[in-house]
């Protein structure tokens, strides 16, 4: 009865759905390929329960606005609006003042004026209007008491206050048409109070005459301001960062939480990886599903999860349902490699012999399987899968017991391998976590990370092979270095042509790559913001520099963030080096375009600096770069933190975050995480990578594209174990589904393949490059279908809007095209033509996303587009 009364109200338009994700997602924290996943699962839920399509963006709580939202899931998804309210209480009091709340948001510069949307800035927050028209039960605001019998009549009083209000707002707005939000957060608790005002409010103000009032939704305020045809002022960029006060920036968040936000990315990463691999053999109707792991998923983007803004209990929550939702992907995951591996198994394959494990700690050493005893004859199986759509070579860490180790490839052939003591900071972290996580400690620690190069094909896997054994002296690679601390010498590490120069205290100085010419002198610390050290555990780093890979990786261990001064305190790392970079860096848009920033700036209005450090913090996604007209010097993250060029020549990263406080806004508790052990709880410590690289000037860009997907989608390891006889017997030990001479092109990443519930396939294409960000790979790309999918004939396929929840064309034809004031953009907006079906060639234009459905000969079905 209530889900019948519920569809007649959004039938009639009188109920609306905006937005229209599983959540209001994040802004800052998020990366994009997760913006796109959560609002294609709400998509397509009230396109299926309700058979609407959402057309008007409401992101009215997140804390700041990233460009990515305004032309990607915002223009790209079909909306014709986006109404929020968090911006820069300075850049409010500007557009206060010129009228310019209201504008046509033109996010993206490589799209132009074809992913325009209009924006609408709410004067002052995302309640009621000043002047006292709060109506829940226990509110304090005037009622309209409109019997004149009574002493507190006040009919004429409310409407003025009314009246006041809409005309202030006026003042402020353009055109006739204003919006009030009435409502707030944890209203509608008792809706009645509510409407039995409103309804007394619309009926007297609109028999006084000054304003109209009526019960409206943002489409139809949307539609009004459309049809007033006015030009409007244009916003280009993105509303980042965001303070409400002279000394409140809310930047920390970037950071907080960072255990919950690296569990996110991984996540993320292993959505994208185990929905292929359920393609691959077929969604199941019974078994084990992704489904589960996607609406995790989705809710841990909301603006209260990822960021790390909420209390701890909830955090856990958020925690808890990825931690059920990856069990039941795991599980899909192991069956689907199994039936990949065994060579008799068929496409509809559900219970293979072999069964694989996985390590989701292998982050912290712990990894079961590769602590076996390798005795006996006995190997241990390493099946490496790449959810790449290029060939893809890495180096494989793998913890083990012996120092007696052989690693071989699918072929028999003995590989190269190195052996590599674990740091004492890592078995440490093991030990405490491990037995905090899983109740038990581990029965022994292994003592090395044995290390070997893979090769893996494009959406497919590899095997490799340990085992107990002497390894050939020609491929044997193993030394240690033990240095004192009293000893004065320098020293150069790296084994090909980048070389990284330490000095006699231990510290990085120079970075040196003979093959590009590029040389420089820096240095590396960490540092605390407020308080001082209260004598916690230093931070740990080692620095790694992979044979053939031209960039290094740092893996930092931090924490506990020593609290004995009674300060909280915020721990970042810092690149100091001597560039002139002219106060300028540039960080990503949620992982997706990068953006120009320069220190002390703000193009739009003159800013009062009041916070010379947080007001210069960005979100960082994906990464940040400065460069000085010779060379740029780039960073990339393992998960969302924050960061900024605070001097020239300078880049820091906020890695960690341990508060005593509340600060006011909402949480009511400190961000105060700790880890419990036999009732000893301590700071929670982190432990992270982040990858550095230095190219001559305009070769980066490359490096930060490529290197930057195979972050967000790393090898996906299994394990088995093998006891005697030849694996190629039984097994596939090399597998790829698309077409053995063919991969995607170095400019573009495949972001999603699923089987969804009616047996079609949803397939998206990305272009990673935006227009003129390299010389070469900025160009236009294609894809040929046909060989993405060689044992498969497409018998239908459909272009669709980003969210999948509409035909592309037939969104193009109707969101609205608004006005822009001054004169029309000089640009060259290019975009892949329709897709031929006797062809089967996508072209991706740069920075395009193009979603298809797609419904394979063998199992047609409707689709409901």
């Amino acid at each position: 009865m209530i889900k019948d009364t519920v569809k007649g109200l959004v039938s009639s338009g009188r109920l609306e759905f905006i937005n229209g994700g599983m959540c209001m997602h994040d802004e800052a924290t998020v990366h994009y390929i997760d913006m796109i996943d959560q609002t294609t699962l709400g998509h397509r839920f009230i396109k299926e329960e309700f058979g609407q399509i959402p057309r008007i963006g409401w992101q009215i709580d997140p804390f700041g606005h990233s460009a990515v939202q305004a032309y990607l899931l915002g223009a790209e998804v079909g909306f014709d609006a986006l109404y929020f309210f968090r911006i820069d209480y300075q850049d409010r009091d500007t557009r206060n003042v010129t009228k310019e709340l209201e504008v046509v948001w033109r996010g993206s510069k490589t799209f132009g004026s074809s992913a325009d949307i209009f924006a609408g800035i709410f004067p002052k927050n995302y309640e009621p209007p000043p002047g006292e028209f709060y109506f829940e039960v226990d509110d304090t605001s005037p009622v309209v008491q409109d019997d004149p019998l009574l002493f507190d009549y006040n009919v004429e009083q409310r409407v003025n206050d009314f009246v006041a209000a809409a005309l202030a707002q006026a003042n402020v707005t353009r055109t006739n048409h204003i919006m009030f939000t009435m409502g707030t957060d944890f209203k509608y608790q008792y809706a009645e109070s509510w409407f039995r005002q409103m309804d007394k409010l619309i009926h007297y103000v609109n028999k006084d005459g000054r304003v109209n009032a009526l019960y409206s939704t943002p489409s139809i305020y949307t539609d009004a301001k459309f049809s007033a045809n006015e030009p409007w002022p244009l916003k280009t960029n993105d509303f980042f960062p965001y303070a409400d006060n002279p000394n409140a920036y809310w930047t920390g968040y970037f950071t907080s939480r960072p255990a919950l936000k690296r569990y996110v990315r991984m996540m993320s990463g292993y959505y994208l990886a185990a929905r292929q691999l359920e393609f691959f053999i077929g969604r199941s109707k019974s078994g084990s599903t992704t489904d589960s792991l996607g609406d995790a998923l989705a809710l841990a983007q909301h603006h209260d999860a990822v960021t790390g803004t909420e209390k701890q209990h909830v955090a856990n929550d958020y925690a808890k349902r990825l931690s059920i939702g990856y069990k039941k992907a795991e599980e899909l995951v192991s069956t689907s490699l199994g039936c990949l591996s065994e060579s008799d198994s068929n496409s509809r394959c559900s219970s293979p012999t072999t069964k694989f494990g996985q390590c989701p700690l292998l982050n912290i050493t712990y990894c079961p399987p590769s602590e076996m005893n390798l005795s006996q004859g006995k190997s241990l199986v390493v099946l490496v899968y790449n959810s790449l759509g290029w060939k893809r070579e890495d180096v494989l860490r793998i913890p083990v017991m012996s120092d007696s180790i052989v690693v071989h490839d699918s072929e028999g052939r003995e590989i190269e391998s190195q052996l590599l003591p674990i740091a004492n900071a890592s078995s440490h972290l093991r030990d405490r976590h491990v037995k905090a996580y899983l109740g038990t400690s581990p029965a022994a620690s292994p003592k090395f990370w044995v290390a070997f190069p893979a090769s893996v094909p494009p959406l497919g896997f590899s095997t490799y092979f340990i085992s107990s054994g002497k390894r050939s002296a020609s491929i044997s690679s193993t030394s240690t270095l033990n240095s004192q601390g009293s000893e004065s010498r320098n020293l150069q590490v790296g084994q090909g042509h980048l070389k990284l120069q330490y000095d006699a205290a231990g510290a990085l100085s120079q970075y040196s790559d003979s093959k590009t010419q590029v040389e420089a002198n820096f240095e590396q610390k960490y540092k605390y913001y407020i308080g001082q050290d209260g004598g916690g555990d230093d931070p740990q780093q080692i620095t790694r520099v992979y044979k053939g890979k031209d960039y290094m990786e740092t893996e930092f261990i931090v924490g506990p963030i020593p609290i004995d001064d009674e300060n909280g305190k915020e721990l970042s790392t810092e690149i100091i080096t001597s560039m002139a970079t002219n106060k300028t860096f540039y960080t990503d848009s949620s992982g997706r375009d990068f953006i120009k920033r320069v220190r002390d700036y703000r193009s739009e209005w003159k800013i009062q600096v009041n916070q010379p450090v947080a007001g210069n913090y960005y979100p960082i996604n994906l990464g940040i770069y400065v460069e000085d007209g010779s060379k740029e010097l780039s960073i990339l993250v393992d998960r969302s933190v924050g960061g900024s060029s605070i001097k020239d020549g300078q880049i820091e990263i906020m890695l960690h975050r341990r508060l005593l406080n509340d600060d006011g806004r909402g949480v009511a508790e400190a961000l105060e995480e700790k880890v419990c052990l036999d009732d000893q709880c301590e700071g929670l410590v982190i432990q992270g990578k982040y990858y550095l690289k230095i190219d001559p000037q305009g070769d980066g860009a490359r490096w930060r594209r490529t290197f930057g997907q195979e972050l967000y989608s790393p090898l996906l390891l299994a394990f088995a174990e093998k006891d005697g006889g030849n694996w190629a017997n039984s097994h596939v030990s090399s597998f790829s589904a698309m077409d053995p001479t063919y991969s995607l092109p170095e400019n573009v990443a495949l972001l999603t393949l699923e089987e969804l519930e009616d047996g079609s396939v949803l397939l998206r294409l990305a272009h990673l490059y935006e227009a003129g960000e390299h010389k070469d790979l900025s160009a236009p790309a294609s894809v040929d279908l046909k060989r993405v999918f060689p044992d498969k004939k497409i018998g239908k396929i459909i272009e669709t809007s980003l969210s999948a929840n509409q035909e592309r064309a037939a969104m193009e034809k109707k969101r609205l095209k608004w006005k822009v004031a001054g004169p029309p953009p000089k640009e060259n907006v290019v975009r892949g033509g329709p897709v031929d079906p006797s062809k089967l060639v996508v072209e991706l234009a740069p920075m395009e996303i193009r979603t298809f459905v797609i419904n394979f000969d063998h199992r047609l079905a409707a689709h409901p587009i």
